[in-house]
Formats: structure tokens, C-alpha cells, sequence
């Protein structure tokens, strides 16, 4: 049995509501109950609001289908955050010299699914493995890795680095040539 519940226009940012959203996706009812009373976000009290809303209706929808629900099996199935209107919570604060700068205020509309059914199995493959098709000790290498990316950087560094401290030891210290500077002008050398 699933039980849906929205609270619509809360103040705050949705950016915001989805860190504390993010935290109690996937968990039992209990155990996102207790992350939201401890949160220090404060989204967190307007979220846990409509998270027991949800119980709520569970038990409604329950109670009306005549069918016993435990609200200790109920577990977050979907949790999501929309953007509200910005239209009119639009500010203005002073500025400097005589000028004035425009905040807009942020709404948020917050949907929470709860369910009692069984929870999907969580993959047991760890990222950059695949479990069948590669042998023993063997990882195939992601696609980040093979087309460099950002995590390809400190690497190619390190290489470039190791290339020159080789380089520097295979020379001998007085065949190593220093350069001159130019000179400023030509001619005034």
C-alpha cells in the first residue's frame, strides 16, 4: 500500500529542501523521523511535518480499504522537491550609493511517497566492476577514466612530474645548462 502527501509553498529554497530531502530518501519512516528531528537544516521541521502527514494517510487509506498497516513498515519510497513561485516574494534591499538590489524570495512544494511493500534489493556490483564478465581481481575501468576527465588531472600531473625528476637524475649535474636571461634592451647586454 502506498500513501502520498505534499506540502506546497514553504518558504525556503528548493536547493535547500532537497539537501534535507536527500538524507531520508530510501529509509524506514522511524529512521527518517529521527534524521529530521536532529537536523539542523531548517527545512527539516517543515519536511518532517509532511512526512507525518503521509503516515496519516497510510492509515486512512488503510482504515477505509479495511486492511491492518503497520506504520512501523512504512519506508520512503519517493521524496522530491519542486520549485515554488518566486512572483511575489520579490524584495528589494538597499545598496550602495543610492542604488537598490532585487532578492526574490523562494517557495518550495515538497511530495513524499511512503510504502509498505518490499524493498528492491540493493545492487551488490561496486562502481568501475562488473561482476560476471570480468575475471578475479580484475576492474574494468570506467568511462570517466578512459576519457580523462577531472579526475584525470592529478594523475596526468604526477606523471609529468615523475617524467622531470628522471630526467633531472639521469643528466649529470654539470652538463645541466642554465640559460641567461635577456636582457632588457638589446644591444645593453
Amino acid at each position: 500500500m502506498e500513501a502520498i502527501a505534499s506540502a506546497k509553498y514553504l518558504r525556503g529554497s528548493a536547493q535547500k529542501a532537497r539537501l534535507v530531502v536527500d538524507m531520508i530518501r530510501g529509509k524506514d519512516v522511524n529512521k527518517a523521523l529521527a534524521i529530521l528531528r536532529y537536523s539542523s537544516k531548517r527545512a527539516s521541521t517543515l519536511i518532517e511535518k509532511c512526512v507525518r502527514s503521509a503516515i496519516a494517510n497510510a492509515n486512512e487509506a488503510a482504515e477505509k480499504a479495511n486492511v491492518a498497516i503497520d506504520p512501523d513498515d512504512l519506508w520512503v519510497k519517493t521524496a522530491f522537491v519542486d520549485r515554488g513561485p518566486t512572483k511575489g516574494r520579490r524584495r528589494v534591499r538597499p545598496a550602495p550609493q543610492g542604488r537598490a538590489y532585487r532578492e526574490q524570495r523562494h517557495f518550495c512544494h515538497v511530495t513524499i511517497l511512503l510504502s509498505n511493500d518490499e524493498r528492491p534489493e540493493p545492487k551488490a556490483q561496486r562502481h568501475g566492476t562488473q561482476g560476471d564478465s570480468c575475471e578475479a581481481g580484475e576492474t574494468v575501468e570506467s568511462k570517466g577514466r578512459k576519457r580523462g576527465g577531472a579526475a584525470a588531472a592529478p594523475r596526468a600531473k604526477r606523471v609529468r612530474r615523475r617524467l622531470r625528476l628522471q630526467k633531472r637524475q639521469t643528466l649529470p649535474p654539470r652538463l645541466k645548462v642554465r640559460r641567461k636571461r635577456p636582457s632588457a634592451l638589446p644591444g645593453n647586454g
